[in-house]
């Protein structure tokens, strides 16, 4: 029965599944039949766009060449008129480059003229050299080219204006405020107007860009010669009367002041090197002044003018003055140089800037150098005829151009190397001439010649002479010790000294003037030794070592000479109080004649009031050798001089402590002796009035 059931099941499946596969035949079939007919419609598409290919393709292809003949004939057409252009340019642009470059049309019309003119140049070269147009366009361009050169001179020479000298000085008054950088506080006064300054600038461009660079040897000669001019102005403006200080330097009491504006009624701010040294100078001689007369009263040597030098030849003389203005035309040209540097760093290339500024500069610069030569040959010529007072003058000069070297070498750092030497060979040359001086005076001091001593014993010529000269030399105390470090006499005496802690820090360079000024005292001290051997009388000869050794002394306490010479020689002040007390008792050898009369009195004998005539006889002898000697001495020591008056007072209170005991003594015994008729004529002078007499020696009226 199950098995029944099961074949039953099974036909209905078939049966099923024969109904499906007819109807899947049927649908296949509708399937084919679409496709067909797809493919039909395609194919007749595709039949359709092929006819209309072969119909559009000729017309498109006839489009294309006709657009690109058109640009042919558009490009054609352009490049005709731009030929066309060329040859018209010369007549186009000719009355523009014949009103030059400052006429109607302007400076940027004249330089577009000229761009076109150059292009057309291009043109013609290279397309048609043997054209009459060529010609044309190359005449207009060479004369506009020429036209800008000139244009760039006569702007150049209208607007490049000589510094004046109260301007100059302002500069100068505000050094310390101006760096080389820092050229802002210099401009306004040379640099050319804003539209100048671009106008140049665009000349001086396409100049370049046509390689005709003689516009930068116009430009540096002329502008060599505004700083030559104003260089001129300043020197001219010294040499007349209101050349000096600038103001508000308090100058030296022989210097008037000067740069002041007549005009003008307030102080310009001074120049601090200027305005230090000549304080220093005024102080000095104030000093100086006041210590003379603290020093003596009466006959005063500190005020005697130095005489080392013989027949002075003005022509030769530098006196502060001159200094003064040599340092003002030195730093002036160092502000116009820095000026120049910063005008020509718009207008000149970079690669031409050291060239150009080397010929601006040029002659202003052998012109410092040629006055440092001729002061440096002066100095000389003084140190020559032993006026080396006045050679001084080569110290602060030094000094200065010293601390200014840094500022110059950087202005002049790209400048060719013997420009960059310059300045420092006249310092070489200053400072050799500085170390002339300072030897030239050691030998004069040694090999003094003068055999005329003075007769009253006073201070020697040469000593006052040589302390004035060192007293000088404490106004360049850093400069000297800078010339006596070159020297290896010095710097090996230097090595050798030891400076107690307590002195304060070590001061290499006073140290090193210390040791000068004690070369120069231990000679002066031998030269006067062998002086003092020409006098006969042993009095005067040591009263004149006397007073030569105490005012020594005492001028080297009144300044700072005798702290620098205990830096090299620490028992200096000793010496010379050693020195003053050997000379003392020598001189009192003086005496030793009077005393032999009142001293010894063993031989006289007296007997209850009586005296043998032999005794009688001898103390009239004594009584007559003792005035005679007194009166002697006491002419010949009236015309002695002892210009100190501590000294002088000194001298006569040991005289009468040395005598008056001795005189007392004798006279108490024996003067009121019988020994004569008339004792009046033996016995003349009274002790009292001996001290009188002592009292009359070294009169200041002698």
């Amino acid at each position: 029965m199950s098995e029944v059931t099961n074949l039953q099941n099974v036909k209905l499946i078939l049966e099923k599944e024969d109904e499906n596969l007819t109807l899947f035949k049927e649908r296949f079939e509708q399937s084919q039949q679409i496709t067909s007919n797809m493919i039909n419609i395609l194919e007749m598409f595709e039949n359709r766009l092929s006819k209309l290919e072969e119909t559009i393709l000729p017309l498109y292809s006839e489009t294309e060449n006709l657009q690109s003949c058109q640009k042919n004939i558009e490009k054609t057409i352009s490049a005709l008129d731009h030929v066309i252009a060329y040859y018209s340019v010369s007549t186009e642009v000719e009355s523009i480059i014949r009103a030059g470059p400052n006429g109607a049309e302007g400076l940027d019309n004249f330089l577009n003229a000229l761009d076109r003119l150059k292009q057309a140049q291009i043109y013609f070269e290279k397309n048609n050299p043997q054209s009459v147009e060529l010609e044309n366009v190359s005449s207009l361009f060479n004369s506009g080219g020429d036209a800008l050169s000139r244009e760039f001179k006569e702007m150049i020479l209208k607007h490049s204006r000589a510094i004046a000298p109260i301007t100059l000085l302002d500069l100068i008054a505000n050094d310390e405020e101006v760096t080389v950088d820092d050229s802002s506080s210099v401009g306004s006064y040379s640099h050319f107007p804003e539209n100048v300054a671009g106008d140049l600038i665009r000349i001086a461009n396409w100049l370049m860009n046509e390689s005709r660079d003689e516009y930068m040897n116009v430009y540096a000669r002329i502008r060599a010669n505004v700083l030559m001019k104003s260089l001129n102005m300043l020197k001219e403006h010294q040499k007349s009367g209101s050349g000096g200080s600038i103001q508000g330097v308090a100058a030296s009491p022989t210097i008037r002041p000067k740069y002041q504006r007549a005009d003008s009624s307030t102080s310009r701010k001074p120049s601090k090197r200027l305005q230090n040294l000549f304080e220093k100078k005024a102080n000095k001689v104030v000093q100086r002044v006041s210590q003379t007369l603290e020093y003596s009263t009466g006959f005063s040597l500190g005020a005697r003018r130095s005489t080392i030098h013989f027949g002075e030849n003005r022509e030769d003389v530098i006196d502060e003055q001159e200094m003064e203005n040599y340092l003002t035309i030195v730093m002036a040209v160092q502000k116009l140089m820095q000026n120049e540097l910063s005008l020509l760093s718009t207008i000149i290339p970079v690669q031409h800037q050291h060239q150009v500024f080397q010929i601006i500069i040029q002659d202003a610069l052998d012109a410092v150098v040629q006055d440092g030569e001729n002061i440096a040959s002066r100095a000389k010529r003084c140190v020559n005829r032993h006026d080396f007072s006045t050679a001084l003058v080569i110290f602060p000069i030094l000094k200065h151009l010293l601390d200014m070297k840094p500022d110059f070498e950087k202005i002049i750092e790209s400048c060719d190397f013997n420009v960059r030497t310059q300045f420092g060979n006249v310092l070489n040359k200053l400072q050799n001439t500085g170390s002339k001086v300072l030897e030239d005076f050691v030998e004069h001091v040694k090999s003094d010649s003068n055999m005329s001593l003075p007769r009253d014993g006073t201070v020697y010529q040469l000593t006052s002479d040589v302390l004035f000269f060192l007293e000088q030399l404490l106004d360049y105390i850093g400069i000297i010790g800078t010339v006596l470090a070159q020297d290896n006499i010095y710097t090996n005496a230097l090595a050798t000294i030891t400076i107690d802690p307590k002195r304060g820090p070590f001061d290499k360079n006073k140290v090193l003037l210390g040791i000068y000024i004690k070369k120069v005292l231990s000679q002066l001290n031998l030269t006067l030794i062998n002086k003092s051997d020409l006098y006969c009388d042993v009095a005067v000869k040591a009263l004149f070592r006397l007073n030569n050794c105490n005012h020594v002394l005492k001028s080297l306490q009144r300044c700072s000479l005798l702290e620098l010479v205990t830096l090299s020689e620490p028992d200096c002040e000793e010496t010379y109080f050693n020195s003053i007390t050997t000379h003392k008792k020598t001189y009192q050898q003086c005496w030793s004649r009077v005393l032999s009369f009142i001293c010894d009195m063993e031989d006289i004998q007296v007997y209850y009031g009586k005296l043998k005539d032999k005794e009688k006889t001898t103390l009239k002898e004594r009584f007559s050798g003792f005035n005679k000697e007194i009166e002697e001495i006491s002419k010949l020591q009236r015309g002695y001089s002892v210009p100190d008056f501590e000294l002088r007072e000194g001298l006569k209170r040991d005289n009468k402590e040395y005598i008056l005991p001795k005189y007392n003594l004798f006279y108490d015994r024996y003067a009121h002796l019988p020994f004569a008729k008339n004792l009046e004529k033996y016995v003349k002078y009274t002790p009292e009035q001996v001290a009188a007499m002592m009292d009359r020696f070294f009169d200041i009226a002698a």
